[in-house]
């Protein structure tokens, strides 16, 4: 490995607020690594929801404070560097690690449960609690960094970590087999068109919820069928009908998605970009025996999962358009119009590197 610069060029997220609080910077000092960290150089990070959710303070359920705006409900320390999708190569290491883990080509685990050489008492989310991959170089904690065989490229696998190990958290919690049908709302995004592969992966029956424009880009992905957003789930679908719900949207069609589950049914979310107050008829839940599970953790070895699906092409990328990491305002902009399906990546070196 060549000597590593002492300087690197990066996006700080500087506050609360619009696309100013965005300060893309060329003199931020490389980030130093502990005995049990890598230091990764990125090749390629994506855009997700949380950027933009934690940019604005969007988690925070105190009107008019910041506090509790991130991931884990804590207040954030700025400046902090985003980016919970990395794909990059690990181009140092701390005593404490492997030495023939230097050179691997790597994605990194989002949901960080160890740093500094300690078990985390909660975890932290790469990019929120601690400084993420809208860098050329970022640090993590070697086992938060797994090793990728591939042929994809750089681009393609940074489209993975974060939405597809949200996806496989999902179905892991709700216990997907290939006995269920699985209902899957926003079905065109990240990790709505992840969880409609990784279902099928399962052998599951897919049903996907995305506007005209889009449903043939969530069949191409392997859904069984499409409803469209404003169509009425009983009446498509009719009451319990449905074994899984895997929800990103919440809503007011929240009710409904109740409805369609079968009784002992299994509702599982990690969004609610349609709204986070929804209306719950308690009676539906206890008369029809239902489970609901957030899933914000990702269970132990969901990540390792996803990585053989990766591997094993059970799966494959979605990526709708690339920005160079100093249009990360532009890319932002683009993913608020919501016209793209799977997921907006960033690029740091050549995109193509494998």
């Amino acid at each position: 490995m060549s000597e590593l610069p002492k300087k690197m060029r990066g996006v700080f997220l500087t506050g609360h607020g619009g696309l100013d609080k965005l300060e893309i910077r060329n003199d931020l000092p490389v980030p130093r690594h502990g005995p049990y960290d890598v230091l990764i150089q990125v090749r390629a990070a994506a855009v997700n929801n949380t950027d933009i959710n934690t940019r604005t303070a969007w988690y925070s359920k105190s009107a008019g404070e910041s506090s509790d705006a991130s991931w884990s409900g804590d207040a954030i320390q700025f400046p902090r560097i985003q980016g919970a999708d990395v794909c990059g190569r690990i181009v140092a290491i701390g005593d404490k690690v492997r030495k023939n883990r230097l050179g691997e080509r790597i994605i990194v685990e989002p949901c960080i449960r160890e740093a500094h050489g300690r078990i985390l008492e909660q975890p932290w989310y790469f990019g929120s609690e601690c400084d993420g991959g809208f860098s050329e170089y970022t640090v993590v904690a070697s086992c938060h960094a797994y090793q990728i065989e591939s042929s994809f490229s750089d681009v393609e696998l940074a489209s993975f970590p974060c939405s597809y190990s949200t996806a496989e958290n999902l179905l892991t919690r709700a216990n997907v087999t290939n006995n269920d049908t699985v209902l899957v709302t926003g079905a065109s995004g990240g990790v709505g068109s992840a969880a409609v592969q990784l279902a099928k992966a399962r052998k599951a029956k897919v049903i996907g919820i995305t506007n005209q424009s889009k449903s043939n880009n969530v069949l191409n992905l392997g859904a069984d069928n499409v409803l469209l957003r404003e169509d009425s789930l009983v009446q498509a679908l009719g009451t319990s009908s449905i074994d899984v719900v895997i929800d990103l949207v919440g809503g007011k069609q929240w009710p409904e998605l109740l409805d369609v589950l079968k009784s002992g049914g299994r509702y599982a979310v990690a969004g609610a970009i349609g709204g986070p107050l929804v209306e719950l008829d308690i009676r539906t839940l206890y008369l029809k025996d239902l489970s609901l599970f957030g899933c914000t953790v990702l269970e132990k070895g969901v990540f390792a999962n996803l990585v053989r699906r990766i591997e094993q092409d059970d799966i494959v990328p979605v990526v709708d358009k690339t920005f160079p990491l100093d249009q990360i305002a532009e890319a932002q902009k683009y993913f608020l119009t919501k016209q793209h399906t799977g997921k907006i990546v960033l690029t740091l070196t050549d995109s193509e590197q494998h």
